[in-house]
């Protein structure tokens, strides 16, 4: 029996320890996916206000150890004897600092006593268990901070306990066990007159005689069925936003002094005066399948943002924003193109519906009206009695690559590279913000020619228009 409760519970701290090596190698800070930048500025990771947490179910396996009249000599915290345990768990308060878990255990408890000296003192039994139950967790969020990886828990609660106790009492021949003080056993008494004809046996640890049947003991028919209150001290583990690992032991103290069938009352062998308990010690995952997650990703563009009600004015009544709009002051009735500037035919700078000359030639200096100022008529001001000129006729001369500076100017000469000149859908010479949001979407719907690069530039000269 010892070796085969070594085997179990070498099983049993290997799966502990591998579980536990593979936990910890998580890093404790979580690797984030890198994105594409602009994957960045269109979406956005929020924290989820008042989420709704549902119930977690958990499911586990442990080791089961009896403390009782019958105990092993070699007997130790964590048992030799496997068990389940199952448990749906959920919060009961909003600051998520209570938790309320229904469990169950099923399992064997066993005993195996051996004495060399008291022969009668060789017991054994064991007994399949079912203990299904309620308790209250705290898991000390009052002095822990929130977040963490790691987080300890404590409860106490109640449920019932229902066992069912037999022993070994027999080998497989049928005969009876006979334990010597030489530490034999015989199936003959050590203190019969034929004990020199005995045999040795062996036990073959086949439970098969029903102790409360049996009434060895003078006990009777006792109730096989109590209460057990259970006390948990443990460790969560987070591995995942929705699943945890516990690493628990627990102590079940029972209102019953009759699982190994021995209690103070019982003649010609008596057990001591106070209850049967056991232990449970278990390592579970906790699955949160249903719970609203904590964080959600949300496309800012449609985002609830504060509004600034100025970015809708349209102060020129030309069908385009006011944030958007680069010829503000533009007459009513006027037509302009996306970006809110009137047509410009000769590309003067000065819009047709102002421009006295709709022809005028490249490069030649012009007056506030579009119309070209000659060399005779620039020479005449100049000869008109004064070494300087007046501020409102700089004009005439202020050029910068043949394009003059006035508030149309910078859109009416820019020039859309060639490798963007798909992105421009009307073909109207000018970027606007749903065509360059076009691009994108196809970019990121890998439909579109453009490199991660090109989406850059393209960006930088749309907000240089």
């Amino acid at each position: 029996m010892k070796h085969k409760s070594s085997n179990i519970s070498f099983c049993f701290y290997t799966i502990i320890s591998v579980i536990l090596a593979w936990a910890f190698s998580i890093p404790l800070n979580a690797q984030i996916r890198e994105e594409d930048e602009f994957e960045r500025m269109l979406l956005e990771e929020v924290e989820v206000e008042n989420p709704v947490y549902k119930p977690v179910i958990g499911f586990g396996i442990g080791n089961l150890a009896f403390y009782g009249d019958i105990n092993d000599y070699y007997r130790f915290i964590l048992g030799s004897e496997p068990g389940i345990i199952l448990n749906v768990s959920s919060f009961i308060d909003n600051k998520r600092l209570f938790k309320v878990n229904f469990f169950f255990i099923g399992g064997k408890l066993t005993g195996n006593e051996r004495s060399f000296n008291n022969l009668d003192r060789n017991l054994n039994f064991e007994s399949d268990i079912l203990n299904l139950g309620v308790n209250l967790e705290y898991g000390f969020g009052h002095f822990l901070r929130p977040g963490r990886l790691i987080s300890p828990f404590i409860s106490v609660g109640i449920g019932t306990f229902q066992f069912s106790s037999k022993g070994d009492l027999f080998d497989d021949a049928g005969n009876k066990y006979f334990y010597w003080n030489d530490g034999t056993i015989r199936n003959i008494a050590q203190n019969s007159p034929l004990a020199y004809s005995s045999t040795i046996i062996s036990r073959d640890f086949n439970f098969e005689t029903d102790l409360r049947g049996l009434d060895l003991y003078g006990l009777g028919s006792y109730a096989q069925f109590d209460l057990a209150i259970p006390v948990n001290v443990g460790v969560d583990f987070k591995v995942t936003d929705r699943i945890n690992m516990r690493v628990g032991t627990s102590l079940h103290y029972t209102f019953s002094d009759f699982v190994d069938n021995l209690t103070q009352n019982g003649t010609p062998i008596k057990g001591n005066n106070r209850n049967d308990w056991f232990g449970y010690s278990y390592v579970t995952f906790n699955l949160d399948l249903f719970s609203d997650p904590k964080t959600r990703v949300i496309e800012k563009l449609f985002a609830m943002q504060e509004f600034d009600y100025t970015t809708v004015e349209d102060e020129d009544n030309d069908g385009i924003f006011d944030f958007y709009d680069r010829c503000p002051g533009t007459p009513f009735g006027e037509v302009v193109n996306e970006a809110g500037c009137p047509a410009d035919t000769d590309g003067d700078g000065i819009p047709d519906f102002m421009d006295r000359e709709l022809n005028t030639r490249q490069g030649a200096f012009i007056d506030k009206f579009g119309a070209e100022v000659t060399d005779d008529h620039l020479i005449t001001l100049l000869a008109a009695g004064s070494d300087a000129i007046n501020r409102n006729e700089l004009h005439l001369y202020a050029t910068a690559n043949n394009v003059r500076y006035s508030r149309y100017a910078g859109i009416a000469n820019l020039v859309i590279p060639p490798k963007f000149k798909f992105v421009d859908l009307n073909t109207d010479g000018y970027l606007s913000f749903d065509e360059l949001l076009k691009a994108i979407d196809n970019f990121f719907d890998f439909s579109s020619p453009l490199t991660t690069e090109d989406i850059h530039e393209l960006n930088d000269f749309f907000f240089a228009q």
